[in-house]
């Protein structure tokens, strides 16, 4: 594979082609794992539990689940909904106890050779883990396809993508977390909704958000931990498509560079999106108010307004912001002349003595307190936000 920064601007589609996109050998073996280990957890795997055990679906997460994958890294992740968990808390409780069952399950079947295959399973450290990581290998697969199987709370039950789930599912999220501490703890839960806001994106945004996770990788190999979380890039790539350009055919290089300029501009992003809860409910919107005030960066979970995948860990983004500054010189960046070539226009939090945001044609202003109403504009800038009505998925974004 040619280095990506030395790839031309003009060629990145061509390299995204090429050397990112999954070819189908690849993708037949991974959904053919995905399909071995989902019968198993569905059918096999808690048949044996000392009390009835019902998984009302398992669905594919992560990057298989929401069409970005990146040709050779195989992973996926399989959250098991179970019926026997009834709330945000059980899941804490009782997950643990599930997921060594899993274990258990797994490796009697490398014992008994029924799939024909053969489970790394990785070796748990806490006696009530989060998640369970094992490695899948069979002749028929090539090479082996990493899995993290993840118990999860069925809080959306039948939920399907043609409406936003109930406010109440949110306001029960919001009371939980703000109780015990656990932010973000449960974004498991909304994998349907997580995968859904990305896999519905264009071909080619998904391709643009290929290549940044390339250009992550690259810098993660380079410089190590701590960085932000990779799904923060991935959100900020939708983020720049929709505020800078939103058609389905662009300039990849300029999607790029906008992406990298904003992690330059970390500490002015303040970004969610309303295409799951909004502003409509009042403990909802309470909410998301004092999130929306935290210190930047801010990108909330489209499916989870408890967390923030920006992280807390600023060091992580100003490491990542030195490397994308050395990065805007190289040719992926530049024209055949040599000039640049060029990024999407899109706003960022200015310096002004108070924040604005503008959310539902209404602009809003924060002082101690919290926020407040105010009539439309800013007195400091006179800007604000255009949103059109006629977009499900806009956000709200601190002028």
């Amino acid at each position: 594979m040619p280095e990506l920064k030395d790839t031309p601007a003009k060629d990145l589609d061509r390299f995204i082609e090429n050397y990112l996109l999954p070819d189908t050998q690849f993708r037949r073996q991974v959904k053919e794992a995905i399909h071995i280990i989902s019968t198993f957890l569905k059918e096999r795997c808690f048949q044996g539990a000392a009390h009835p055990v019902r998984v009302s679906k398992v669905v594919k997460g992560g990057s298989s689940g929401k069409g970005t994958t990146l040709r050779g890294r195989s992973d996926a992740d399989l959250v098991v909904f179970l019926n026997n968990l009834k709330s945000f808390q059980e899941q804490l409780e009782k997950r643990g106890q599930f997921i060594w069952e899993i274990k258990r399950q797994l490796e009697a079947c490398q014992r008994e050779e029924t799939f024909e295959v053969y489970f790394e399973v990785q070796s748990l450290q806490w006696e009530k883990p989060r998640a369970l990581s094992f490695v899948l290998k069979s002749p028929q697969l090539g090479e082996g396809v990493e899995f993290d199987v993840l118990p999860a709370f069925d809080v959306l039950g039948q939920w399907t993508n043609n409406h936003r789930p109930n406010p109440e599912v949110y306001i029960k999220l919001i009371q939980e977390c703000e109780n015990r501490g656990t932010e973000g703890e449960f974004s498991t839960c909304f994998t349907e909704l997580q995968r859904d806001f990305l896999r519905q994106r264009p071909t080619k945004v998904k391709s643009l958000i290929r290549l940044v996770k390339h250009w992550y990788q690259k810098c993660k190999q380079k410089l190590g931990k701590p960085l932000p979380p990779q799904y923060a890039l991935e959100l900020l790539t939708v983020y720049a498509w929709e505020r800078g350009n939103h058609q389905t055919e662009f300039i990849t290089a300029q999607g790029f560079q906008t992406v990298l300029k904003l992690v330059l501009n970390y500490q002015q992003l303040c970004i969610h999106w309303t295409k799951y809860y909004n502003f409509e409910t009042p403990i909802i919107k309470q909410y998301l108010m004092r999130q929306l005030a935290k210190p930047r960066p801010v990108i909330l979970d489209p499916a989870d307004p408890t967390g923030n995948v920006a992280g807390r860990d600023t060091y992580g983004w100003q490491r990542l912001a030195q490397e994308a500054r050395v990065w805007l010189s190289y040719p992926c960046f530049k024209k055949r002349d040599g000039s640049p070539v060029g990024s999407w226009d899109v706003l960022l939090e200015e310096d002004y003595e108070d924040n604005w945001i503008t959310c539902e044609h209404r602009t809003y202003s924060y002082h101690d307190y919290g926020w407040r109403p105010v009539s439309s504009g800013s007195p400091n800038t006179g800007m604000t936000q255009s949103i059109p009505q006629q977009e499900e998925n806009w956000m709200c974004t601190i002028l």
